[in-house]
């Protein structure tokens, strides 16, 4: 089916049709849970962030400069997800402008993590298959400037629709609006554009997370018997960026499932499932950046659990770059 303008005005009606209702106790335990879950998250990412910029040996070396990236855009997302989905709860209505800057943070830093998991295994890469560049290719210089081009280059579309709404919407800074992605679409050109957008990002990252995957793999096996230990490891870190890449786009997922939700189900049923969506699409996969990398990291694990214990637990930190 050909997608048209009237295509989002229908679904946008559906969608604010059926996502007002009434706030009882139910739903306000089902907001609980999510709220709380992610604030406990943001708190351990804030920990573990603190917990390295405490020693600077991390903040000299590229791949925790990228994880500390990682855990503050996980945080930034989970605050703002949160924020977006309180006001739809209670169907609070934003200005268009307002609306505009929440969306655009907010895609925006969804896009940024593939693509900084792309980067973290491109260090591994350089790390085991090229290392007597290693030193030279990654540097913090060069993670930061990383860094700041994938923040230009996902802002540079959101900022191109901000524009284009302002100029065409004469009533962008003064109409209120419920708050969605859709919402703020106002020529097909934005839909396409932000859809292609984000296939290009699945693609991209998942082929150079494969391709450094499968370098990393023939490495190892013509490796050395001391260096077998290092490439099995970083091989295996690789593997969990892929896993990591999974869950981290399931959130593009976020918005077509809760269409059709909401053209296909009752309210009751579609206030459930649109909670469920939230939760395992939105909530989990941030959350897991701190479990996966974090904790199974020698150097920032003991770190971590001395700052996590209000510094009960005696730790003699020591980075080891592995």
């Amino acid at each position: 089916m050909a997608v048209t303008n009237e295509t989002f005005q229908d679904t946008s009606f559906i969608y604010e049709e059926m996502i007002i209702f009434e706030m009882n106790e139910r739903t306000m335990v089902k907001v609980a849970v999510a709220i709380l879950m992610a604030v406990f998250f943001i708190y351990i990412n804030c920990v573990m962030i603190f917990a390295m910029s405490s020693r600077m040996t991390f903040m000299e070396i590229p791949r925790y400069i990228l994880f500390t990236h990682l855990l503050l855009n996980d945080s930034m997302q989970l605050l703002v997800s949160c924020l977006m989905y309180v006001f739809a709860l209670v169907y609070l209505r934003l200005v268009k402008v307002v609306c505009g800057l929440f969306v655009m943070f907010g895609s925006g830093m969804s896009r940024v993590a593939p693509l900084n998991l792309a980067l973290m295994s491109l260090e591994r890469y350089a790390a085991i298959c090229l290392p007597l560049r290693h030193s030279d290719i990654a540097t913090p210089k060069r993670s930061g400037i990383a860094i700041a081009v994938i923040w230009l280059v996902i802002f540079i579309n959101l900022i191109i629709d901000m524009l284009y709404s302002t100029a065409k919407d004469p009533g962008f800074f003064v109409t209120p609006i419920f708050c969605t992605r859709q919402k703020l679409f106002i020529a097909l050109w934005q839909m396409q554009v932000f859809q292609g957008f984000n296939a290009f990002c699945f693609v991209a990252v998942s082929l150079i997370i494969i391709y450094t995957y499968i370098a990393i793999i023939v490495t190892a096996r013509s490796a050395s018997s001391s260096d077998k230990t290092k490439a099995s490891k970083a091989h295996k870190t690789v593997l969990l960026h892929l896993v990591q890449l999974g869950l981290s786009l399931s959130s593009f997922l976020y918005a077509p499932i809760e269409s059709a939700l909401a053209s296909v189900s009752s309210t009751t049923i579609f206030i459930d499932l649109r909670y469920f969506n939230f939760l395992f699409l939105i909530i989990m996969p941030r959350c897991l950046s701190p479990l996966i990398y974090g904790l199974r990291d020698d150097a920032v694990r003991p770190l971590f659990l001395h700052y996590l214990t209000c510094r009960t637990r005696k730790v003699k930190a020591a980075v080891m770059v592995q």
